[in-house]
């Protein structure tokens, strides 16, 4: 596996290795060790989730708080999506910033989101199947969101109206998140 750090701290783009033949291919998404020896990234996951979603269609800016904040390992089995991590540590001197990259079962890429990002992804492709693991449980209560065209992240999305949840439509803003004191 290639683990290439991004320019926001902790995000990562990992390209496993694939092994095709004659009958199709063989990857490993996912081995704790290799992970951790190769990559340095020591989480233990407990959750496995999968999303099926049309052409258009945008998810996000989503985020737990603590104490249910989530890493997330993120890819596509089918379909194409720009997968966006948003920098939403206070302290950090990245704050507001992003990363977007692209994720699909052609190129086999995932993508690590730890504790302190929010995320986002736009379908490319006419469907996406997104499956990621998270290190803590869904927590209801503890979920927050910011708007995905939110001006002052700035997110270079290639498309002006996405479609989007009821949830989505009414995020507020990073600056209105802030003063609410919901973030990291």
């Amino acid at each position: 596996m290639i683990f290439q750090p991004l320019s926001l701290q902790g995000l990562v783009l990992i390209t496993p290795d694939v092994h095709p033949d004659e009958r199709g291919f063989f990857l490993e998404r996912y081995n704790r060790r290799v992970f951790r020896e190769q990559g340095g990234i020591d989480i233990e996951f407990v959750q496995d989730n999968h999303s099926r979603s049309s052409r258009g269609v945008l998810r996000g800016i989503h985020f737990q708080l603590p104490p249910y904040a989530q890493d997330k390992l993120v890819w596509v089995t089918q379909g194409e999506v720009l997968d966006v991590a948003v920098d939403l540590r206070r302290e950090s001197p990245t704050f507001g910033q992003w990363n977007a990259v692209t994720l699909s079962e052609a190129n086999h890429q995932m993508f690590l989101v730890p504790k302190g990002f929010g995320h986002a992804f736009l379908v490319l492709s006419e469907t996406v199947d997104f499956q990621y693991k998270t290190s803590d449980f869904y927590a209801k209560s503890y979920e927050r969101g910011i708007a995905w065209n939110d001006p002052q992240i700035g997110i270079d999305w290639p498309v002006s109206a996405p479609i989007l949840s009821g949830r989505d439509l009414h995020q507020p803003s990073l600056a209105e998140t802030l003063a609410s004191g919901d973030l990291f």
